[in-house]
């Protein structure tokens, strides 16, 4: 047993410098800092998403996986332009880059839509990291070198594809699973060096972003995933503000969880309230400021930036 901590006082340095070159950036661009609860009454129904219950008195709470729905009540309310830059928690996360708690920096501009919206993330990254070079590429492009739309391929090609690549025993119908599977094994790897997006991803795996029609007339999600040295770090939408529509994904949400026989949690009924009072026009995108810390620092273990991680508990 060692009570020593996880990172070095340099690492610990180094994440207090970032603190203050972040603050900085959102300070010069007058986007508000805001504190969001760690604690929540719902938890995100997200079936890949597992929330950490806790008893307060004698009523369960959920520690928050993001600050997303505060931070949207908040929208709503009229705060303008936002940012936090705190602790999130997600259950059974543990391995090289994953702690079961970590640090977010979640930030949302108002008239903003995804591709504004990356071009300032872009600015972010060279702010703290000077020089990198940066390319943007659709998720369909994305996969032109498996000769594969991903867009319209059926569940059987992707399958088929996945299999020259991966050794499994997954026996699935669910493209979403194949698209993912090529995605985290064969394409992530394949990412050439420095900052890359990627945007238009399937309308299947649009959480909580809007859907719209691409050049090619395709229904696309106005989501983006940013990678750094093939390492993901941030997930970005241009924001959906149909209540009905929130609503429906909620339910299709739980609706596979019970499927796959998961936890069933309660919606954020305050969060939909908020869309019909109204969300106004904005883009958002959350950034793991860990794996951040990673990639500055050429680490190789996410231990190695926290003060203590949870073996160090």
């Amino acid at each position: 047993m060692t009570w020593r901590p996880s990172a070095s006082i340099e690492a610990l340095r180094a994440r207090a410098r970032l603190y203050q070159q972040l603050r900085t950036f959102f300070a010069e661009r007058d986007v508000l800092e805001i504190e969001a609860p760690v604690m929540g009454a719902a938890a995100v129904t997200d079936p890949y998403i597992d929330s950490i219950r806790a008893r307060c008195g004698d009523t369960t709470v959920y520690l928050q996986p993001s600050p997303e729905f505060a931070m949207k009540r908040l929208l709503a309310a009229g705060s303008g332009s936002i940012y936090s830059l705190g602790k999130v928690f997600r259950n059974g996360e543990k391995g090289r880059r994953h702690n079961p708690e970590f640090t977010l920096l979640e930030w949302y501009r108002t008239g903003f839509d995804d591709h504004q919206l990356m071009a300032e993330v872009a600015q972010l990254f060279e702010y703290v990291l000077p020089g990198l070079s940066v390319r943007k590429i659709s998720y369909r492009d994305w996969f032109t070198p498996l000769h594969l739309d991903p867009h319209t391929a059926s569940a059987a090609e992707l399958e088929a594809e996945a299999r020259k690549w991966i050794e499994t025993g997954i026996e699935s119908d669910d493209r979403d699973l194949w698209l993912d599977l090529l995605v985290s094994h064969v394409l992530e790897p394949q990412l050439e060096p420095g900052l890359v997006f990627v945007y238009d991803y399937p309308a299947s795996q649009a959480a909580l972003a809007r859907v719209t029609r691409d050049s090619t007339e395709q229904l696309v999600a106005r989501r983006f995933e940013v990678f750094l040295n093939r390492m993901e770090l941030a997930n970005g939408y241009w924001e959906l503000t149909d209540a009905q529509e929130q609503r429906a994904r909620f339910a299709a949400d739980l609706a596979k969880r019970a499927e796959e026989q998961l936890p069933i949690y309660p919606s954020d009924e305050k969060l939909l309230h908020a869309l019909e009072h109204g969300l106004p026009n904005s883009a958002g995108v959350a950034l793991g400021v860990d794996r951040l810390l990673m990639c500055m620092l050429g680490v190789d273990t996410i231990g190695e930036v926290l003060a203590f991680d949870y073996d160090a508990l």
